[in-house]
């Protein structure tokens, strides 16, 4: 006659296979996919930090190199004293002059040699007036709500904003040629600041 098993071996048993089970599944598994925690597969949004790297590349933004061809009026300025530009120049209908006065008449797609000589840069140009991209007088939070405003910025989203800033025109304002002065901030720095803002969930500032 079989003999049964009693209570507590069968008990014993039974534990002993849940154990077993728990650590066949926590065994590393060396062939299998990694897996990613949600927490890091997701944008990591920071109010805070974003706002500070809009903040950082404000004095850029406002400095003469920038702030000469985004500037108040129908017309753009030169100078360290961003005084109107000379000439008569306007902005014209799609942002490189008038009829006789163009942009290209006179700047290249490089520095010329010697100081009171036209700089250059590729796509030599202003803003077009339907899209003129004005932030004289804006308040840091104005000048950042239209960066990121595509009815003001020319249809473009945050990424490309931070495309936009690394053309040959932008960073002309670090090389902008004799007798001009560089904007305060190193190239990379600035891009640094731009990419953590959109990175960082692109807000703006509080004022």
């Amino acid at each position: 006659m079989t003999r049964l098993a009693s209570p507590s071996i069968i008990l014993l048993t039974a534990a002993l296979g849940m154990i077993l089970c728990v650590a066949k599944e926590a065994r590393p598994q060396p062939n299998g996919p990694s897996v990613t925690p949600a927490s890091s597969a997701t944008s990591q949004s920071d109010d805070a930090a974003a706002a500070r790297a809009f903040e950082s590349i404000v004095p850029v933004l406002r400095h003469p190199r920038c702030i000469n061809c985004h500037s108040q009026g129908d017309f753009p300025r030169q100078g360290n004293d961003s005084h109107p530009h000379t000439m008569n120049i306007r902005r014209g209908p799609d942002g490189e002059g008038i009829a006789g006065v163009k942009c290209s008449a006179c700047h290249q797609d490089h520095n010329l040699t010697g100081l009171h000589v036209p700089p250059g840069a590729p796509d030599w140009h202003l803003p077009s007036p339907d899209l003129p991209m004005i932030w004289e007088g804006l308040s840091d939070r104005q000048l950042c709500e239209l960066f990121k405003d595509p009815k003001q910025n020319g249809g473009r989203t945050v990424d490309q904003i931070v495309e936009h800033m690394s053309t040959p025109l932008v960073l002309w304002a670090w090389n902008p040629g004799a007798g001009r002065d560089p904007v305060p901030m190193s190239q990379q720095d600035f891009l640094t600041h731009v990419k953590e803002w959109a990175t960082k969930g692109a807000t703006c500032p509080g004022r």
